[in-house]
C-alpha cells in the first residue's frame, strides 16, 4: 500500500503538522519529572531540556575513533563552553528514512537503488526501524506489508519498485515528508538518506525552509548523489543539507559503488557518540545557535568531530501556511 500525497493543500497540512511537531521540539530532547500531587490544586514539575548532538570522530587519517570517554569531548554554543548532562556511545538502534528519487531522469538507476537499500538495510542495527519515501512530481511514503516500518530488507526494496520513474523532481517535499514521517519513530537518534541527482523543480517547499526543519527536528541527513540519464546532478544541495545536519555526502564513481556507500553510511551511524547539554537562555531566542565539538585525547594525535552545524531553539511565531511558493 502506497500513500500518495498528490495535491499542495495536502502538502501544506503536512508541512504545518510537521513545522509544529518541530517547533514544539525546538530542536531539543525534553524529559520531564512529577512528582505525586501535592495537597490542593498547586501541581509541581521538574523539566529538564537537551540539546541532543550525534557525533562522529576520526583521526588524521580519516579513521573512526571509538571507546572514547565524556571527558574527551568539549562542546561549544556560539562559543561557550557548556557542561555535557548526557553521554552515550555504541550501536543504539535508530529510524531512518530513505528517499529516493523516481523522476524521469533516474530510471535507470532504480534497480542499483534497490540493491543499495538491501545492503543498507542488511549492515544496521537488527533492531532498526526504516521506511522509504519516494518521489518524482508526487510524494509517496510507503507503507510496507500496511506498516509505517520495517527491518527487512526485501520490504524495502520493494518498495523503490511501487512508484516508477516519470515526470519531475520534488526533492524539497520529499524531504519534508521524511522529517515528518520519522515524527512517527520509536528511537531517539533518527537519520534520512537521499538518493537522488539533486536537481528540483517541482517542490512546494523551499530549500531554506526544509533545511531549518531538518536541523529542529534532531536528524542526521546523509546524501548519495547519481548521475541522473540526463547527465545532470546537482551537489550543491546534497551536500548543504548534509553539512547542516552533521551527515556526509557521498558520489559514487568507479571505485564506489550506491551498495557499497550504503554500507558506509550504515556503519557511520554505528559509530556515533550522542552527547546532550542543557542550552542557556539566549537574549534572542529565535537566533539560530552555532554548535561546535571539539574532542582530544591521550596518545590519538588530532581528532576531528563531525556534528550538525547549529540549532534554533525557539517557537516561531510566523506562519508556516507560507511554505509553498516555489522552489529555491
Amino acid at each position: 500500500m502506497t500513500l500518495i500525497i498528490r495535491t499542495q493543500s495536502y502538502r501544506r497540512i503536512c508541512y504545518c503538522c510537521l513545522f509544529t511537531a518541530a517547533l514544539l521540539g525546538a530542536g531539543r530532547a525534553s524529559f520531564a519529572q512529577s512528582p505525586a500531587a501535592p495537597p490542593a490544586s498547586s501541581a509541581i514539575s521538574v523539566q529538564t531540556e537537551l540539546v541532543v548532538l550525534p557525533v562522529n570522530v576520526t583521526d588524521a587519517k580519516g579513521n573512526a575513533v571509538l571507546g572514547l570517554r565524556e571527558e574527551s569531548f568539549r562542546v561549544y554554543e556560539d562559543g561557550r563552553l557548556q557542561r555535557i548532562a548526557m553521554f552515550q556511545q555504541g550501536d543504539t538502534p535508530i529510524t531512518v528514512g530513505l528517499i529516493v528519487d523516481h523522476s524521469r531522469s533516474m530510471g535507470s538507476q532504480l534497480p542499483e537503488v534497490a540493491d543499495a537499500v538491501s545492503s543498507f538495510a542488511r549492515s544496521g542495527n537488527a533492531h532498526d526501524e526504516m521506511f522509504v519515501v519516494d518521489f518524482n512530481d508526487d510524494v509517496s511514503v510507503e507503507l510496507l506489508n500496511g506498516k509505517p516500518f520495517t527491518d527487512d530488507p526485501k520490504e524495502l526494496a520493494k518498495a523503490v519498485f511501487s512508484v516508477r520513474a516519470r515526470g519531475r523532481t520534488a526533492l524539497y517535499d520529499a524531504v519534508a515528508e521524511g522529517l515528518l514521517h520519522l515524527q512517527l519513530g520509536h528511537y531517539e537518534r533518527k537519520a534520512l538518506i537521499i538518493i537522488s541527482d539533486g536537481g528540483d523543480n517541482a517542490s512546494v517547499q523551499k530549500l531554506s525552509q526544509v533545511l531549518e526543519l531538518a536541523q529542529k527536528s534532531q536528524v542526521v541527513i546523509y546524501s548519495v548523489g547519481l548521475i541522473g540519464d540526463d547527465g545532470e546532478v546537482d551537489p550543491g544541495v546534497l551536500r548543504r543539507f548534509a553539512k547542516a545536519t552533521g551527515g556526509v555526502a557521498y558520489f559514487p564513481d568507479s571505485k564506489n559503488t550506491v551498495a557499497s556507500i550504503s554500507t558506509q553510511i550504515a556503519r557511520d551511524l554505528r559509530e556515533q557518540y550522542t552527547l546532550g547539554f542543557a542550552p542557556e537562555k539566549a537574549n534572542n531566542a529565535h537566533a539560530f545557535r552555532k554548535i561546535e565539538v571539539k574532542v582530544s585525547a591521550p596518545g590519538q594525535g588530532k581528532l576531528h568531530a563531525r556534528t550538525r552545524s547549529g540549532y534554533s531553539a525557539a517557537e516561531d511565531k510566523a506562519s508556516p501556511s507560507a511554505a509553498g511558493k516555489g522552489a529555491e
